[in-house]
């Protein structure tokens, strides 16, 4: 009998992929880990793993099914160099592109732009909210991503917890979803989940059963619709306390949760 697939769907920053800044290596200098770069930016390093836990993921993608999946654009996600065999799938935009061996999938993404235009305000109101509402004094920069969402680069000491709390509940009367991830500020289509490309990947690999992680809001959804989830003890979802009784809150923070969260999918997928 053929054992049907087993999904890891993974968020990457703060997740399993860590900057400089999001470290948080507490321990003395001699008991740091050692640290493998896994993308650079400009020429310069930027995002780290583990060593431990790249091994660890390396493996994990040769005995399942492993989907990078992340809001990070496809040309952003291009940047990371993941250790292991290149992922046939990965889940950019929040949802809004599927790759499919490096390429977007055109299917999907024609049939994610239908269901927006159907069921939210469009993408220009809401930039136009975001940047008529934003104070020079802390923005440091604007973008929108694959036409489907914007999100403000921001000195987050500066920036009022009022001014993200009263764009939440405007941008919720028009279908958005705001989310204050490090020094972003995203707000995200409603119906664009990455619990939606996640179960068309299940589809198209008869996959048996679904493995996921992330740490913020626009993880939520993702882990609520896995068999079993983690989540790290940092970002949005631990600093407001959420879990479910299939996501295991980690108390670990840093990159060192990164490696927690790859033992946690091996072991898993191995059980």
């Amino acid at each position: 009998m053929t054992t049907a697939p087993t999904l890891v769907t993974s968020d990457l920053d703060r997740t399993l992929i860590y900057s400089t800044a999001a470290l948080a290596l507490s321990m003395p200098d001699a008991q740091s880990p050692r640290l493998l770069c896994v993308e650079t930016y400009e020429h310069k390093p930027l995002s780290y793993m583990t060593e431990a836990a790249a091994a660890g993921l390396a493996a994990l993608a040769r005995t399942a099914t492993f989907v990078p999946t992340t809001t990070r654009t496809p040309e952003q996600y291009a940047r990371v160099r993941l250790p292991g065999p290149a992922p046939r799938f990965a889940i950019c935009a929040n949802g809004g592109e599927l790759l499919v061996d490096g390429e977007p999938d055109p299917q999907w993404r024609a049939a994610v732009r239908r269901r927006l235009a159907a069921e939210c305000a469009p993408l220009a109101e809401v930039e136009e909210r975001l940047v008529r509402s934003a104070d020079p004094a802390w923005l440091l920069k604007r973008r929108t991503a694959a036409d489907l969402f914007a999100y403000l680069v921001v000195d987050r000491p500066l920036l009022p917890e009022a001014w993200v709390k009263d764009l939440a509940d405007w941008a919720a009367g028009r279908g958005w979803t705001v989310s204050l991830q490090g020094r972003k500020v995203y707000a995200v289509p409603g119906p664009l989940t990455k619990s939606a490309a996640a179960a068309e990947v299940a589809r198209r690999t008869g996959a048996g059963r679904t493995l996921a992680a992330g740490d913020s809001l626009l993880d939520a959804d993702l882990l609520l619709a896995a068999d079993r989830a983690w989540r790290p003890g940092h970002g949005e979802l631990a600093d407001v306390g959420w879990s479910a009784p299939h996501v295991t809150a980690l108390t670990t923070r840093g990159v060192a949760a990164g490696e927690e969260i790859v033992e946690a999918f091996t072991a898993a997928a191995l059980s």
